[in-house]
Formats: C-alpha cells, structure tokens, sequence
C-alpha cells in the first residue's frame, strides 16, 4: 500500500481511540465510583448502569472501529510503523480531546511528553 493510505489507516484508528477514550472517561465519570456502588448496592447494579449508559456504550463502539481499524491497517504496512505511530498518536490525541472536550487541565510536562512523542513519531515515518 501506499504511505498516503497507511497514514489514513492511521488516522482512523486515533480518530475512533480518541473518540472512545473520551466517550468512555466521561461516561464514567458520570456513572461514578464503582466500587462505592458495588458496596451498596452490589455487582448487579455496577453491570447495569455501566450498559445502560448511552455515552459509554457509543465510546464502546468507537473503541471496537478502532480495533478493527487497527487490524485493517496492519495488514497494510508493517507493525513496526503502525503501532508506534498509531499509539503515540493516540496519546497527543487524548491530550487535546481532555482538554477540549473534558475540560481537563492538561499540565506543560504532558504538552512537552506530546511534543517529544510527536518527534518520534516523525523519527519513525519513512
């Protein structure tokens, strides 16, 4: 395959990681603490919330394109190159979606561990 295709591979599997990552951190966020409800109210009902919970269930979906992304693209270009691109990516991705998205403070080390994860990624591209 072409580089501009492994690239959109690529993309995808961030795009739908990130958009899982978010819907599901917000999700529980909204749900709460497990465990408290498992105390009170037992296993049963942590189960139930968590499936009942729209935004949870989307990030859920998100995460399974971006497993399938991730083996479509695999089979494209070689692991060496995808793995890394496609998790550091992910990372710098998380970043910018908790900030935006979340609201998250996202402090100058995790900016400055993006930028070097952005190098790096630049290091590996062909």
């Amino acid at each position: 395959m072409t580089a501009a295709v492994t690239w959109a591979g690529i993309a995808s599997i961030v795009f739908t990681a990130t958009a899982g990552d978010v819907l599901q951190s917000r999700a529980m966020k909204e749900i709460g603490d497990l465990g408290a409800i498992r105390r009170e109210q037992g296993l049963f009902q942590v189960v139930r919330r968590v499936v009942s919970s729209p935004r949870f269930m989307l990030g859920l979906f998100f995460m399974a394109l971006a497993f399938f992304s991730l083996l479509v693209t695999l089979s494209w270009d070689d692991v060496s190159v995808i793995g890394p691109a496609s998790a550091s990516l992910t990372f710098i991705a998380n970043a910018f979606a908790a900030r935006i998205f979340l609201k998250e403070r996202v402090d100058h080390r995790r900016w400055l561990a993006a930028l070097f994860v952005a190098g790096g990624v630049a290091l590996l591209a062909r």
